[in-house]
């Protein structure tokens, strides 16, 4: 039987950093958005051949962010208490089995569920930022937290573009392939990845069912006066977030008369600009300047880029936006998870990054919905002006939490 080693603890309790251990979780992480990207030029064209309404879009994106909202908080206490090597694995094998459901679907009601499986099982970002967490110092978090921003950039430079090409395909080749992709990755971790949590750390004693209620522990990260800012612009950027995400290849399919291929290459240049700031410009910010107001600026240059959409009138207009919001999210992003590790004890990050995932993913719940009825009733650059306003709204939090940081 397979025996995973752990990462050595110093005697003072701060974590060893082991360059190789940061290194498994980047490619496990690399692997699961590159599955991820290979999906988001073709799921709008899928779904459309059993139903057209932008609406559909933003349900199916609901019925994944409900069920990771269920189970990402207790997938991260899960972790605090058994280790993070055994749940991450499990997650992944839960995207690649979805994954591979999503592409034989013969029905509408199928994509759903294998979307909602997915969700059940996808607590791969919150416990890939636990492991993370146990193996960085408190001030390299940021820094370090912006290595899973640069495996989205990576992911996502390939993916859609790869996507876009398997299309040509076959509408369902792309999930194939993300399905494919997952399950290797699962094979990896089980020989290579190494635990990062040594039984001496990990949450004590048995787990209570109440324990693993979302709201229970949404509720008592916001009962944190330093943490409750931060959470709630968290919420704000997300639910912004989900206009992109959902319905993104619609807009532009509406607008611009842009494909599958077409929003690859877009999808691909967003990973580029993240890769670019999240491996080498914002690891390098958040060791000159204040993270918090890092934060601040991030989000401020995503509210101009959300109203650079709304406001486009050609292809070059829309990159211009694009670039603002990438450089935007890659500045706000690692250094806003790396503000809300820093209020948990070791023991606690999985719940706690866990509730924050829980948090993101209540916005994408309610998100995808608004941005599809607003997009169906009041016209396809609607959602994107209410993107523009949350991310103002995110960064008032954002302001707010660290003016009583630094009070």
């Amino acid at each position: 039987m397979h025996k995973s080693k752990q990462l050595p603890l110093s005697s003072n309790h701060q974590p060893t950093v082991d360059r190789k251990a940061i290194a498994f979780i980047f490619i496990t992480v690399l692997l699961d958005f590159l599955g991820a990207g290979i999906l988001v030029p073709i799921i709008p064209f899928l779904v459309g051949q059993f139903n057209q309404d932008a609406l559909i879009v933003g349900l199916l994106g609901l019925c994944f962010y409900f069920a990771q909202f269920i189970a990402a908080p207790a997938l991260g206490l899960l972790s605090d208490r058994y280790g993070r090597r055994l749940v991450l694995l499990i997650s992944v094998i839960g995207t690649g089995l979805a994954d591979l459901v999503f592409g034989f679907a013969n029905a509408l009601w199928l994509l759903f569920a294998a979307r909602l499986f997915d969700g059940m099982t996808g607590g791969n970002i919150a416990v890939a930022q636990a492991y993370i967490a146990d193996v960085s110092s408190p001030e390299n978090r940021a820094k370090n937290f912006a290595l899973i921003g640069a495996a989205f950039g990576i992911g996502f430079v390939i993916g859609p573009a790869l996507g876009g090409w398997l299309s040509q395909m076959s509408l369902q080749a792309p999930a194939f392939v993300a399905g494919s992709l997952s399950l290797f990755s699962a094979i990896w971790g089980f020989f290579i990845l190494p635990e990062s949590l040594p039984r001496e750390r990990r949450l004590k004693g048995a787990i209570a069912l109440q324990q693993l209620n979302p709201f229970r522990q949404i509720r008592e990260g916001l009962q944190r006066p330093a943490l409750r800012q931060f959470l709630l612009a968290n919420f704000a950027q997300n639910f912004a977030f989900s206009a992109l995400q959902t319905n993104f290849a619609l807009f532009t399919f509406v607008r611009f008369g842009l494909g599958p291929q077409q929003n690859g290459g877009i999808f691909a240049y967003i990973g580029i600009v993240a890769i670019f700031m999240q491996g080498l410009i914002t690891r390098r910010l958040v060791q000159r300047f204040d993270e918090q107001r890092l934060i601040i600026v991030g989000l401020a240059s995503m509210a101009v880029g959300y109203a650079t959409v709304a406001l486009a009138v050609n292809v070059s207009m829309l990159y211009l936006a694009i670039t603002l919001l990438s450089v935007g999210s890659g500045i706000a992003i690692p250094t806003m998870t790396g503000t809300i590790s820093k209020q948990a004890s070791w023991h606690q990050q999985g719940a706690v990054l866990g509730a924050a995932q829980a948090i993101s993913s209540l916005a994408l719940i309610f998100g995808p919905v608004w941005a599809g009825f607003t997009f169906d009733y009041f016209g396809a650059n609607t959602p994107y002006w209410s993107s523009a306003i949350c991310l103002v709204v995110a960064a008032l939090f954002a302001a707010s939490g660290a003016s009583s940081r630094h009070a």
